[in-house]
């Protein structure tokens, strides 16, 4: 089941992001939101490999230097991309936290019932490359949707994208609250807007 929601996320996410993708402007024209959420959505799913590598080599979930590391390489690629740092680091220790809320539930799951017994992908070699494709696509996104940030409407906005993007896909009801926090520095007042 878990391999047929994550291939309708990557079929869903395939096609939104081969539509053209055009900048976002105050006109409510929220396709740039919809593609956030989306790579969003794709980074969520891989705290499950995430967690399920760590839980099969005893490592700890949270990983301060590795996060460390992330987050100034983020700002650097962010300020040559004309997307704000400071956005970009705030965006990204939501990802992080956000990441670490699933791998967290996960492991607390598994305590508790059956723990996964098939070999978990591999963190270096399968995991992190497909988590530093999508740190570039993420970084790209936020240059298309920062025009919209300061707008009175961008929580409600983003409410919508995410309340389209369940539509479209299988979304895992369960990671709701993760999502709302990965969303959570999109907007400058903060938040996301009516998303349950």
């Amino acid at each position: 089941m878990t391999l047929l929601i994550r291939a309708s996320v990557r079929c869903a996410a395939a096609l939104l992001l081969a539509l053209p993708i055009a900048s976002a402007h105050a006109d409510g024209d929220d396709t740039a939101l919809t593609n956030l959420v989306a790579l969003v959505s794709q980074r969520l799913a891989l705290a499950e490999p995430v967690a399920h590598w760590k839980w099969q080599h005893h490592k700890p979930i949270t990983d301060t230097p590795r996060e460390n590391a992330l987050l100034a390489d983020v700002e650097k690629r962010a300020k040559s991309a004309g997307v704000d740092p400071a956005f970009a680091h705030d965006f990204f220790r939501d990802q992080i936290d956000a990441s670490t809320q699933v791998q967290k539930s996960l492991l607390e799951t598994w305590r508790s019932s059956q723990a996964p017994t098939d070999p978990a992908p591999d963190l270096a070699t399968a995991t992190r490359p497909q988590l530093d494709r999508l740190t570039g696509q993420l970084i790209g996104a936020l240059a298309r949707v920062q025009p919209l940030r300061a707008t009175a409407d961008c929580p409600a906005r983003v409410a919508r994208a995410v309340s389209g993007w369940k539509e479209l896909t299988r979304y895992d009801s369960a990671r709701a609250n993760a999502m709302n926090q990965a969303l959570g520095h999109v907007c400058e007042s903060g938040g996301v807007g009516g998303v349950a």
